[in-house]
């Protein structure tokens, strides 16, 4: 079943009209050897095009992602880190002072950070005790002015995916856009929502090359939607967003998928292996069960162990004062040896 809901009702309407920056290089097509159309310098002192404008829709980076992800490059958005989308999003369909999104913390803060820049209201719904949604409270939550639902599954920071069920009723009753970051997802052993779009026309997918790609430098973000809003989404974008090298560095990535793939067996094993020692750390409460690259760990005294791995030269994350993870370290998964110097340096300071 698929929500009736006419996403395009949700759009503002000076962002339906708005007539898009035509860059220079979207004005032509076929070859061409001289390029005397975008007011570039003419020398390229290192023969990498540095000194030509990149390609303003990133048509090769979609091709190889529509392999991998078997997907049509007319559902997928590329913006400068997944917080461009979000932001563009926020342009798209939220009028400030009038306009609310809902939220479920503990979750991702730049939902709500973004929320505050657009003035925009953040109605925020606790996840339950077991960090699932509740979806009654949501949905009553929820009125008039309510144009955005943001679930990120495996949910950051506490590491597990949220219940499919869940979120397909959400998607089925919520008179808004449903927006999954599963900036997470290929670390879960739960599929991504990206094959039910065809079903969803207000479902909107975050994904992300920072993570398991390991290109967190390069700031490339992906967007999975349907193909008019991803037109509007580009129409929105600046015409250059994603660099010339960024693109390369990219491109040549995605050609090393035996590599990726490499990267994060040995990244699941490890973080089964952490998950296990951690569990014999003095003080621990609580190891939470992850899909994710990283755990929360509820440990007597969070703030004070946080501390000293500092003073070890380790930094986690202390989220202890995060709705519903008091005493809680978020802890990225790291190679073998950062990981044995994590267990040790804990043991030091809890016994």
């Amino acid at each position: 079943m698929s929500n009736t809901l006419n996403w395009k009702d949700l759009v503002l309407p000076h962002i339906l009209s708005l007539q898009a920056y035509s860059s220079a290089r979207d004005e032509f097509s076929g070859d061409a050897k001289v390029f005397l159309d975008a007011n570039e310098n003419p020398f390229d002192e290192e023969q990498q095009s540095w000194n030509r404008y990149p390609d303003p829709l990133q048509k090769d980076i979609k091709h190889q992602l529509s392999e991998i992800k078997e997907i049509s490059t007319k559902n997928i958005f590329l913006g400068n880190g997944s917080d461009e989308a979000i932001d563009l999003l926020f342009r798209v369909f939220c009028k400030g002072g009038e306009s609310n999104i809902i939220t479920c913390p503990p979750t991702y803060g730049m939902y709500k950070v973004s929320a505050s820049i657009h003035n925009v209201e953040n109605i925020e719904v606790s996840l339950t005790e077991d960090y699932q949604l509740d979806v009654d409270a949501i949905l009553e939550a929820a009125n008039s002015h309510s144009k955005m639902l943001f679930i990120c599954s495996p949910n950051n920071p506490t590491g597990n995916s949220i219940r499919k069920d869940d979120i397909q009723n959400l998607l089925e009753n919520f008179n808004g856009v449903v927006i999954i970051d599963e900036a997470y997802i290929d670390f879960s052993a739960q599929k991504s929502w990206i094959h039910t779009l065809e079903n969803h026309s207000n479902l909107v997918i975050l994904q992300t090359l920072s993570k398991a790609w390991g290109l967190a430098s390069a700031r490339l973000g992906m967007s999975f939607a349907n193909p008019e809003l991803i037109k509007i989404l580009n129409k929105v974008k600046p015409p250059y967003n994603i660099s010339g090298p960024s693109q390369k560095l990219v491109s040549d990535s995605l050609t090393k998928k035996d590599a990726f793939d490499k990267q994060v067996k040995e990244i699941l094993a490890e973080r089964d292996k952490l998950n296990q020692e951690l569990q014999d750390i003095p003080g621990v409460k609580k190891v939470y069960a992850t899909d994710a690259n990283f755990i929360l760990v509820k440990i007597n005294d969070a703030k004070s162990i946080y501390q000293k791995l500092i003073e070890k030269g380790i930094v986690v994350r202390d989220r202890s004062n995060i709705k519903l993870c008091d005493n809680c370290l978020r802890i990225a998964v790291g190679t073998e040896k950062e990981n044995e110097n994590l267990i040790a340096a804990l043991h030091q300071i809890t016994t």
